[in-house]
């Protein structure tokens, strides 16, 4: 298989400011009762799972 090192790394990265993003999200759903935030939120999650499964199809991290 290919190097994907790099590749792995800047979806991490992504995926890292996917989860960010999310919780911010849900802080102000559940702050302010912003029923926008709370449909972002679970769009953004399904994102970053979608990253994660890229993650784990280039061999970056192992399935638990």
């Amino acid at each position: 298989m290919p190097d994907f090192e790099d590749l792995i790394a800047q979806l991490a990265s992504i995926e890292e400011r996917l989860r960010d993003l999310a919780y911010e999200r849900l802080r102000a759903a559940a702050e302010d009762g912003d029923a926008d935030a709370a449909a972002q939120e679970r769009q953004i999650l399904k994102a970053r799972r979608a990253v994660e499964r890229a993650i784990q199809a280039l061999g970056g991290i192992s399935e638990e």
